[in-house]
């Protein structure tokens, strides 16, 4: 079977300043632009009774662009403005498909700071990419190489809190293919002294990034709480801030990749819990190192890159009680304390809390594609049904 996937390839740049203020004008057009017209769509909605629709909103925009108080968006490329508003159609169709909330305004200090090129509005030659309004290439930084007679269909210009900027380039990936079979299943426990506990009994160390850089970024953030709003030496704290949190996200991010692609290529079926993180972390004494072991990243990475090689990621119900369920035996026990993590069964055998939980996640998840077990359907993409039910569910709103 050939899949056809369509991967970004994100690069650091060192644009010169007269790219970076073209790329800030842009970026300020484009939040401009999208609260425009939400503005406007919104208006019409509550007044009228009215959806407005792309096409109506691109009207907008071309009356726009004749009034003198607005004339300064003729300065930058009409492509991502454009492309703002094909991004605001896009959440409101899922507002109205009810798979996200209503869309918000876009601000200034808090929002992704990001513009959009469709191929009418950059060029790509012999490893040279040149964006629209721009005379000269941006000095990309080629980590990594593009696949072999990549042609890019858009690229994303974007910069970051701690001032970085960063292309990426959509292509289609020839390289991603089906891996072979090769029969392996493995059930994963996430923790916190462990990241990862797998039922073969191999733990993954929690690296604790977030606890690493603590002590610089309490310093950092102490500093920055001193300095007066609005003045230089807090814009220039805060970038010392920015950048504590982005190296602690880039050591997170790398290292989750090489744990799920390794897991990927082991394995053609991988059994995980389907956890409610974000209700998880309203546990103040451990959200804090909820968030920092990023349970959720780990599983989108997992399921996309499943679907990218021909593997499968099953998702046993939350409600299944696999730390208090006896692999061997099946014996339930009544209560198991988070500070008990080695337990002794009525059947003799003494169990390593986060192994036997691993095992019972691969035996819940491989019934289900065996046979079916009298269960509810798995569950391979966010927002679908769980392999198990042991318990009903609160219905969420």
């Amino acid at each position: 079977m050939t899949i056809h996937v369509k991967r970004a390839f994100k690069y650091r740049f060192c644009p010169t300043d007269a790219q970076a203020a073209e790329l800030s004008r842009t970026f300020g057009c484009v939040r401009k632009v999208y609260n425009m017209a939400l503005a406007a769509r919104t208006e019409a909605w509550v007044t009228r009774q009215e959806r407005v629709n792309y096409n109506a909103t691109s009207a907008m925009l071309t009356a726009w662009k004749k009034t003198e108080e607005l004339a300064y968006l003729n300065e930058v490329s009409s492509v991502p403005l454009q492309q703002a508003l094909r991004h605001l159609q896009t959440a409101f169709t899922h507002f109205f498909g009810k798979r996200a909330k209503y869309p918000r305004f876009k601000s200034r200090k808090k929002s992704r700071r990001s513009a959009e090129y469709t191929t009418s509005a950059f060029r790509f030659r012999d490893g040279a990419l040149t964006l629209a309004k721009m005379t000269e290439p941006l000095a990309v930084v080629w980590s990594r190489p593009l696949p072999e007679g990549a042609k890019p269909s858009t690229v994303t210009v974007s910069q970051d809190a701690a001032g970085r900027w960063f292309v990426s380039l959509l292509c289609d990936d020839p390289g991603v293919k089906p891996l072979p079979e090769n029969g392996n299943a493995v059930g994963i426990d996430v923790g916190l002294e462990h990241l990862l506990t797998l039922s073969t009994g191999e733990k993954i160390a929690n690296p604790r990034h977030e606890r690493r850089d603590r002590a610089a970024l309490a310093k950092a953030q102490r500093c920055l709480a001193k300095k007066e709003k609005g003045s230089a030496n807090r814009a220039r704290v805060r970038l010392k801030v920015a950048k504590v949190h982005a190296r602690i996200a880039d050591r997170r991010r790398d290292m989750l990749h090489k744990i799920t692609t390794r897991l990927i290529r082991e394995n053609q079926t991988i059994v995980i819990e389907d956890l409610t993180v974000r209700n998880m972390v309203k546990n103040h004494r451990l959200a804090r190192a909820i968030s920092d072991a990023a349970w959720s990243e780990f599983r989108s990475m997992l399921e996309y890159k499943a679907q990218w090689y021909g593997r499968e990621v099953i998702a046993v119900d939350r409600w299944f009680p696999s730390s208090k369920l006896c692999s061997a035996c099946g014996t339930l026990q009544d209560r198991m304390p988070l500070n008990v993590r080695a337990w002794t069964c009525g059947c003799g055998i003494t169990h390593d809390r986060d192994v036997n939980a691993a095992h019972n996640l691969l035996a819940a998840g491989l019934a289900v594609t065996v046979c079916g077990a009298g269960v509810r359907p798995q569950r391979s993409t966010p927002g679908g049904r769980s392999a198990t039910k042991q318990k009903p569910s609160r219905r969420e709103p």
